[in-house]
C-alpha cells in the first residue's frame, strides 16, 4: 500500500514539475541562468575540492572580496575617467583577484606567516579598498549590487560565453596537472622528495581559485560565492569513499543545488544565489545525517 501511495505521489508530482521547468525554459533569462549555474556547478566544487582539502576554504572568501576591490576599480575607471567598456569591471577584478591569489601564496611562503594570516589581512585591505572606490565614484550603483549579492537572471549570453570559456580553460588545466595537484594535496613533503614543483603547483591553484571565484561571482555575489566551494565539498566528504569520487559527488551537489535553487527562487521569487546555498547547506545537513550509515561504496 505504501509502494502505491508513493508511486501515485510521484505520477502527480511530474507533471507539476515538467511544467514549471517548461514555462522556466520558455523565457530566455532563465535559459541563461539555468546555463551558467550549471557551469558554475562545475568550476567551483571541482577547484574547491583541492582547497578545502589543504584547509585553504577561507581563501574563496578572502578572493571574493578582494575582486570586489577589482570591480570598484573598473567602475570607477568607466565613470571617472571615461571609458566604455562594458567588460571593464570583469578584467579588472580577474587581474586583481589573480594578483592578490599570488600575494597571498608568496606571503606564506616568505614571510612566515600561516595561510590564514595572510589572507585576513589581503581580506580587509581588499574589501577597504573597493569600499573607498566605491565612495570616490558616488556611492554604491545597481552593478555593484550585482557583484555584491549576484544577478544570475541578468546575464547575458555574452557573460554565459565568457563563464564557459573560463570552466573549459580551468577544467583543462586540472585535468592536465591533476597528478601535480593530488599529490601536493594529499601529501606535500612527499611531493617535494619525489621532485614534484611543488611551488608551482600552489600558485596554480590559488590563480584557478581567483578564475573560478571572479567567473562566478555575477551569478553567486561577493558575499555567498566562496560558499558554492566548500559546501559541496564539504558534503561530499561525508559520503565519498575516494578523493576523486568526492570531487565527482561535490559537482552533481553543486548541480542538483543551482538548478533547485534558481527554479525555487522563479517560482516563489526570491534571491537566486540564496536559495542555491540554502540548498547546498540542506545537502551538507543530510549527507552528515547519513553518511557515515550509508557510505557510498561499502
Amino acid at each position: 500500500m505504501t509502494g502505491l501511495l508513493q508511486a501515485a505521489v510521484v505520477d502527480a508530482a511530474t507533471p507539476a514539475v515538467l511544467g514549471v521547468y517548461r514555462e522556466m525554459l520558455g523565457f530566455e533569462f532563465m535559459q541563461r541562468a539555468l546555463v551558467a549555474g550549471l557551469l558554475v556547478g562545475i568550476l567551483a566544487p571541482l577547484v574547491g575540492s583541492f582547497l578545502v582539502h589543504r584547509r585553504m576554504a577561507f581563501i574563496g572568501d578572502t578572493l571574493a572580496h578582494v575582486a570586489f576591490a577589482g570591480v570598484a576599480a573598473g567602475l570607477f575607471a568607466r565613470s571617472a575617467l571615461g571609458y566604455s567598456q562594458e567588460f571593464l569591471p570583469f578584467l579588472t577584478a580577474l587581474v586583481v583577484a589573480a594578483l592578490a591569489a599570488v600575494l597571498i601564496q608568496a606571503m606564506a611562503d616568505y614571510a612566515d606567516v600561516y595561510n590564514d594570516v595572510s589572507m585576513a589581512i589581503v581580506l580587509s585591505g581588499g574589501f577597504a579598498i573597493g569600499t573607498v572606490l566605491v565612495s570616490l565614484s558616488g556611492g554604491i550603483a545597481v552593478s555593484i549590487n550585482q557583484y555584491l549579492f549576484g544577478g544570475v537572471t541578468r546575464l547575458s549570453w555574452t557573460d554565459v560565453c565568457v563563464l564557459a570559456g573560463l570552466t573549459v580553460l580551468v577544467v583543462g588545466i586540472v585535468v592536465a596537472s591533476y597528478k601535480q595537484l593530488l599529490y601536493s594535496t594529499i601529501d606535500e613533503r612527499a611531493a617535494r622528495v619525489a621532485r614534484m614543483d611543488v611551488d608551482r603547483t600552489n600558485y596554480l591553484l590559488v590563480v584557478l581559485a581567483a578564475l573560478v571565484i571572479v567567473g562566478a561571482m555575477q551569478v553567486l555575489g561577493v558575499i555567498l560565492v566562496a560558499a558554492m566551494l566548500v559546501v559541496p565539498v564539504a558534503a561530499a566528504g561525508q559520503i565519498a569513499p575516494t578523493f576523486r569520487s568526492s570531487i565527482l559527488i561535490a559537482i552533481l551537489i553543486a548541480q542538483l543545488s543551482t538548478v533547485s535553487g534558481i527554479t525555487f527562487s522563479y517560482t516563489n521569487d526570491v534571491a537566486a544565489s540564496g536559495s542555491m546555498v540554502l540548498v547546498a547547506i540542506g545537502l551538507y545537513v543530510i549527507a552528515v545525517i547519513f553518511g557515515r550509515r550509508f557510505r557510498i561504496g561499502q
